[in-house]
């Protein structure tokens, strides 16, 4: 029997696109680099572009559109919307609804439009390359996004926009600064390329590469050189795990310019409703990761009966943490706003609340040691 080729057709005009500006980017900018070189301004244009246009991906599409982590005053949508366009990732309102379901469907094959599990490849631009019925764009995910005037502005100018920011403006600085090909070639290709890649790693490398901190219930990774590429998207399990939560990073050492930024504008006035995922959440995932990991290695027969013991009290403990919070949140709910407004009253809370967080944490060393005694668990 002939065999079949299972794969759809290829989507010929994302396939032109993506070995035309790979060509020019990474082949014809650094021959004419060497050859002739690039102006300073060349350079400075190429940066600021990049700048703004990753940020405004992370911080609009991402976080602030698809997510709806935080609230922004219509000049910084304006803003996010209009250099967006320059990363050519296609318009808000498709971008959104693709990653709505990404996050709905999370490693399943036959929903996710771009799973891990159907390959690197297939995560990173695959996808992208054919007809995949996971591709298909569903715009009954973001019927919130259909009632934003400034988004549907994008999408309905979205394929003239791009050739006026990508090719157009580039050409036009480039006359300005007497470079004209030069600033085509660095400030429109080789940083277009660099940056559609630096944003396909989150989907193909943190669902590869990095330590599962907060949930083993998907392949979302985190790790700390992805985020230095990616605006700080690279702590990609924990956002997995608090999608609504506008920062990624969630230590302060952390790489994380698109949680600056928020909360910059923030600051400014420009942002509001910043969502934050309590401490306590946080503390409870991760803890409850590192027992599930120190659980498939206890299981094991030659695992020592010792170790089992302590992983049990220590699982007691837990137990009984979760229950204690759960006491207190039913207080504060039955208490009811009013008692809230007493200052005395959100004192004993707020001290019942900070002290499960230090259990938690006094927990989450022991737990560390106690991984560190036994064999490398898994990541």
């Amino acid at each position: 029997m002939e065999k079949t080729n299972s794969k759809p057709p290829l989507v010929v005009s994302n396939v032109v696109f993506f070995v035309a500006v790979n060509l020019l980017g990474f082949v014809a900018a650094p021959i004419y680099g060497l050859v002739v070189g690039f102006s300073g301004w060349a350079w400075l244009a190429a940066a600021l572009i990049w700048i703004a246009s990753g940020l405004s991906i992370t911080v609009g599409y991402h976080r602030l559109w698809s997510h709806r982590a935080f609230r922004a005053a219509w000049p910084l949508r304006l803003a996010l919307a209009f250099f967006g366009t320059f990363s050519l990732q296609n318009s808000i309102l498709v971008w959104a609804a693709r990653h709505r379901v990404h996050h709905r469907h999370v490693d399943d094959v036959d929903k996710d439009p771009h799973s891990i599990l159907s390959g690197f490849w297939h995560a990173h631009m695959g996808w992208m390359t054919r007809h995949w019925k996971t591709s298909d764009v569903n715009y009954a995910e973001v019927p919130d996004l259909e009632k934003d005037p400034i988004v549907m502005w994008q999408h309905k100018l979205y394929w003239p926009a791009v050739w006026v920011l990508n090719l157009g403006f580039p050409a036009a600085l480039g006359w300005l600064a007497g470079d004209v090909i030069g600033m085509i070639l660095l400030a429109g290709a080789f940083r277009l390329a660099l940056s559609q890649h630096f944003t396909f790693f989150i989907n193909s490398l943190a669902h590869t590469w990095g330590r599962r901190n907060y949930s083993l219930d998907n392949t979302a990774r985190d790790n700390g050189w992805i985020a230095l590429m990616t605006w700080g998207e690279g702590y990609h399990n924990f956002h997995h795990a608090f999608q609504a939560d506008y920062r990624n990073g969630l230590r302060w050492w952390q790489f994380d310019p698109s949680k600056w930024l928020i909360s910059f504008c923030a600051w400014l006035g420009m942002a509001r409703d910043l969502k934050r995922t309590p401490a306590f959440k946080i503390h409870r995932a991760r803890l409850q990761t590192r027992f599930n990991e120190l659980e498939q290695y206890l299981s094991r027969p030659d695992a020592s009966s010792t170790w089992r013991k302590v992983f049990e009290q220590e699982l007691q403990q837990f137990r009984e943490t979760i229950s204690q919070w759960q006491t207190v949140q039913a207080e504060r709910v039955q208490a009811g706003a009013d008692a809230m407004r007493d200052r005395w009253r959100r004192i004993e809370f707020r001290t019942r609340y900070k002290e499960l967080e230090y259990r938690m944490k006094m927990q989450a060393r022991r737990l560390a040691e106690l991984q560190r005694s036994l064999q490398p668990m898994p990541a």
